[in-house]
């Protein structure tokens, strides 16, 4: 029998987000520059007959009882696809990322789940048919599936390249609180943002840091409303030495931290509250 083939989830930053209107639908349009790194989860397959999903982890519990977990939903749209009869898989699930937390978990997720059983199941979908299939499953799996630097517009799925980014360290962290996507949104009130102005790339931190400081996360405000936590989290990021910037990434509750190198967001790492969760590191696929 095939060995079984893992592969990591990792997390979805929003270096800002900008709310830039809303369509006939509902569904609002945005501009933001999404970056992944240094938490993951983690997703295993196995050659089996049928789809089945297990799930552990230290946020595993959360997703108990979802009875159509987005990674299940990826793999029966990825096995349609494949033909008739479809593949099957025993997947597990090391969940490592907190739920409901503003930072792509179950995209990502999905998107690992695209990835991984492509390559298992030998079907040499290639990017852009991944891409497709992903878009069908929510607004931040493409850019999951691409796991890398990306200007997200439209609902989220409309991706072009992201500038050039420098040498860079995150921390983040979550105090330990949730947040409902849909909620945040109900609550932002005021008038729509305008798409930002990028350069085509920044020297180091430090300039990529003023830059986004001109920019924001327009959910941040309604976030703290909703959960007073959010607050705390980046009043606690700004006070730590070394850090360029804090934000809220996404719809919340996580907060980011901006530092000069992944060893500067790993010291200051240690400074936070231990009751939170927190990462710290480089960027995903730019090095330690």
């Amino acid at each position: 029998m095939t060995a079984a083939e893992t592969e990591p989830a990792p997390a979805k930053v929003n270096l800002f987000l900008h709310v830039t209107g809303r369509r006939a639908d509902g569904y609002h349009l945005l501009d933001s520059l999404a970056v992944f790194g240094p938490a993951a989860d983690t997703l295993e397959a196995a050659p089996a007959r049928s789809l089945t999903l297990s799930v552990e982890g230290p946020f595993g519990a959360a997703l108990a009882d979802e009875a159509d977990n987005l990674v299940l939903r990826a793999a029966r749209a990825l096995a349609g696809a494949a033909g008739d009869p479809p593949p099957g898989a025993a997947l597990r699930l090391v969940k490592r990322l907190p739920v409901a937390s503003g930072i792509g978990g179950g995209s990502a997720d999905a998107a690992a789940a695209l990835r991984l059983l492509d390559r298992l199941w030998g079907l040499g979908s290639g990017p852009d048919r991944l891409a497709r299939l992903a878009a069908t499953l929510g607004a931040d799996v493409p850019v999951c599936v691409r796991s890398g630097p990306a200007r997200m517009g439209g609902v989220g799925g409309d991706l072009s390249p992201a500038p050039a980014l420098p040498e860079c360290g995150l921390l983040l962290a979550n105090p330990g609180a949730a947040l409902a996507t849909p909620a945040v949104f109900r609550a932002r009130t005021g008038a729509f943002s305008a798409p930002a102005a990028l350069p085509e790339r920044w020297p180091d931190a430090a300039a990529m840091a003023r830059d986004l400081g001109r920019l924001g996360n327009d959910l941040e405000a309604p976030a703290i409303a909703l959960c007073p936590p959010v607050g705390e989290a980046l009043a606690a990021l700004r006070a730590l030495p070394g850090c360029l910037l804090a934000r809220m990434s996404g719809s919340g509750a996580t907060c980011f931290g901006l530092f000069a190198d992944a060893a500067a967001a790993r010291r200051a790492a240690a400074l936070l509250p231990s009751a939170w969760w927190n990462a710290a590191g480089g960027l995903y696929g730019g090095g330690a």
